[in-house]
């Protein structure tokens, strides 16, 4: 997927945190650590880097009318064999305190609430939302 398309893509998914513009995925993608899973049709993407054995999956994006499918689920399944095979062990994401659905995900893939960040998102309307840290073994 290019830059333009995930940045589509993620407009189409997110309110809080605010969407990525093109020239933010551009410069994710340029680095030699980051790391993109995305399903052929450009769908649904996750975003991942590895520093120093640690795993961080920036952003995940699934087209709002194909959820519910499994598309995420085997894309967060590729996320931890791309970041162990970048030498990573461990894993975390943060996650909007109010984005249920993408907390049951997560869940459902092993992942662990292990912190939380207050005021971490501040949506459109001026409201801050708690980011929850989300960490998971993946040796």
């Amino acid at each position: 997927m290019t830059p333009d398309a995930l940045s589509a893509l993620h407009h189409r998914c997110f309110v809080t945190p605010p969407p990525w513009g093109a020239d933010s995925f551009a410069d994710l993608l340029a680095s030699p650590f980051t790391f993109l899973e995305a399903d052929a049709q450009g769908r649904a993407f996750a975003l991942g880097r590895v520093i120093a054995g640690e795993a961080e999956l920036l952003t995940l994006a699934t087209a709002p009318d194909l959820r519910r499918q499994g598309l995420a689920r085997q894309l967060m399944a590729r996320f931890d064999l791309a970041a162990q095979a970048r030498g990573a062990t461990e894993a975390f994401l943060e996650v909007a305190e109010d984005n249920a659905a993408a907390r049951a995900l997560y869940a459902a893939c092993g992942w662990e609430q292990k912190g939380r960040r207050p005021g971490y998102y501040v949506a459109p309307t001026g409201e801050k939302v708690a980011a929850l840290i989300l960490c998971k073994s993946i040796a």
